[in-house]
């Protein structure tokens, strides 16, 4: 034994049932839809809430905790629905409030709980608040509700500064009298002004809203960004580059005045019993900064990306756990493990492309420029790490995060043509940026039909042939698909999972990780090619085929001692 690692404020006395209480969420399993590219149920080739319901059986075996949904709400699409135009509604494109409540209903019936995406860093250029701020002019209130700026140069025509947006291009944009806007993302994407008072007012509101509806929870997207402190004179592009993200004074990002916000938040979330979870996306430099949003103050856990942005590598994966589960110690909460979501290539093909050396969250973008030809993609690799990995991660202690598609071993879709992109991220960056689309691909149901059981039409995004081969329908009776491997490991998960602790077990190995869990559940990874002894132990699943005995290369292993 080299080391316990323990992330629970009290690991004998806290509640072990994933699904009870208000610490439901402390090892919950968490399954991302991505809601238009789930399930259509009404032929449009756009997934909806409908769809959503109908597929509630899946999810029920397939044996997940909790539903995060990204949004939902009406939306241009200018990007991918986190331009929001009505915080308090559901776009008709995908559906109603009545079927929202039938949705939620339907996954409360299922013992599923729900997760709800929620955007305070910017509305969409189309929100009535946004609207009255064009039509009210300068120096009204109306404007005091997002960021407004004269422009420099004799007639105000020079933006007020040279920053760059996220997706490419300048990040002001102007109106017809003159002024300039500050949008950090797309231009249809106006970021609020977070020192007003009724912008607090107005998210409060949508947070009881939408709670009184019976959601569980919700994911906070850009939870670093919302607090801002811009001074008369904006520093350049390169002087905020140069600017240290460290300490909390940062202009834009994660600075200390955010968690106000989040305290203010954590109020309203206790008002409920349960009270309400949340959880932060927020890019940080340090597992300190990162542990003050994840305070039981504020919103209670924060994402850990770090395996994410790692390489298929035993030593990368021992120092990042290690690392998360000390923190979350310190913060009071648990711990998040994710690979891939909405914004990333999948892992699944990230891990067949070379390594990069870590830390890269754009790994496989050079794959995805070159319409999936170079580097050579190693598909069989790719799947092989993946599920490895993923059962690897599944044993930890904390919540796992998993992106609708890699419960069937999906990779990442390269060959989108040019004018079946929508993502912003692709068309501001031509030739640099390939934009998320290709892990945004519509689910394929079923091994054939005009969208592979996605619904009667055809997809908005358009999907490849072998999507067929990787439908639940194909998988469902494989008893050695990556979809009854996901069923397998979550169902022991359940059974299984009890304190938030580990004990690393020692190994003659470099390339292979062991550790120890409660009720003698053992996981053992082997990152190297070779095939190494397997421990002694009553054999409860694996990543792969095992072989007289040998843990094979990538492969891994769940032992009951």
């Amino acid at each position: 034994m080299t080391d316990v690692l323990d992330s629970s404020p009290n690991p004998d006395t806290r509640d072990n049932d994933a699904d009870a209480g208000a610490t439901w969420w402390r090892q919950a399993t968490v399954y991302q839809i991505y809601p238009r590219s789930f399930s259509d149920a009404n032929g449009d080739g756009i997934g909806d809430l409908t769809g959503i319901t109908s597929r509630v059986p899946y999810l029920k075996q397939l044996g997940v905790n909790a539903v995060w949904l990204s949004p939902f709400y009406p939306s241009a699409l200018a990007d991918g629905g986190y331009d929001v135009d009505d915080y308090r509604d559901v776009d008709p494109k995908i559906g109603t409030l009545d079927d929202f409540d039938e949705m939620i209903a339907t996954l409360h019936e299922a013992n599923i709980k729900l997760i709800a995406d929620i955007v305070p860093n910017h509305s969409s250029d189309r929100h009535v608040w946004f609207q009255q701020a064009l039509a009210a002019g300068k120096g009204s209130p109306e404007r005091e509700r997002y960021i407004f700026r004269d422009g420099l140069g004799e007639n105000g025509e020079i933006p007020p500064s040279d920053w760059i947006s996220m997706f490419g291009g300048p990040a002001w944009s102007r109106v017809e009298d003159g002024q300039w806007y500050l949008h950090l993302f797309a231009k249809e994407q106006p970021d609020f002004n977070w020192k007003n008072p009724e912008v607090h007012e107005d998210f409060l509101k949508t947070l009881r809203f939408w709670s009184d509806r019976g959601v569980d929870g919700f994911r906070v997207d850009v939870a670093h960004g919302c607090a801002k402190e811009l001074p008369d004179v904006l520093p350049t592009q390169a002087e905020l580059d140069a600017t240290p993200t460290t300490d909390g004074k940062h202009p834009i990002w994660d600075r200390n005045e955010v968690h106000d916000i989040y305290a203010e938040w954590r109020q309203v979330l206790d008002e409920y019993d349960p009270p309400r979870t949340a959880v932060a996306e927020a890019w940080v430099d340090s597992a300190e900064r990162r542990a003050r949003y994840a305070s039981p103050n504020e919103l209670g856990q924060a994402f850990n990306f770090d395996l994410l942005e790692a390489d298929f590598d035993a030593g990368q994966f021992l120092e990042i756990v290690s690392t998360n589960l000390a923190e979350a110690q310190i913060a009071g909460s648990s711990t998040t493990w994710v690979f891939s979501n909405h914004d990333v290539v999948r892992h699944a093909t990230r891990y067949g492309l070379p390594a990069r050396g870590g830390r890269d969250v754009k790994q496989g973008s050079e794959w995805l420029l070159s319409g999936g030809t170079e580097p050579e993609l190693d598909i069989a690799t790719g799947l092989r790490r993946a599920r490895a990995a993923s059962l690897f991660m599944l044993g930890l202690p904390g919540s796992a995060y998993l992106y609708q598609g890699e419960e069937l071993g999906l990779g990442e879709v390269a060959d989108i043509p040019a004018d079946q992109h929508q993502d912003p991220a692709y068309f501001h960056n031509p030739g640099v940026d390939p934009g998320r689309d290709g892990c945004r691909v519509p689910l394929p149901w079923t091994v054939d039909g005009p969208s592979f059981g996605f619904g009667p039409a055809r997809a908005h995004l358009p999907q490849p042939e072998w999507f067929g081969s990787l439908s639940v329908e194909a998988e469902s009776g494989d008893p050695s698909s990556t979809l009854n491997l996901y069923r397998r490991a979550l169902a022991l998960r359940a059974e299984l999972q009890t304190a938030e602790s580990l004990e690393w077990q020692g190994s003659d190995a470099r390339s292979v990780l062991h550790f120890r869990r409660a009720n003698g559940w053992e996981v053992v990874t082997n990152f190297g090619p070779e095939a190494i002894p397997l421990p002694a132990g009553e054999v409860l699943v694996s990543s792969g085929l095992l072989d007289d005995g040998t843990l094979p290369g990538e492969t891994t292993v769940w032992l009951r001692n």
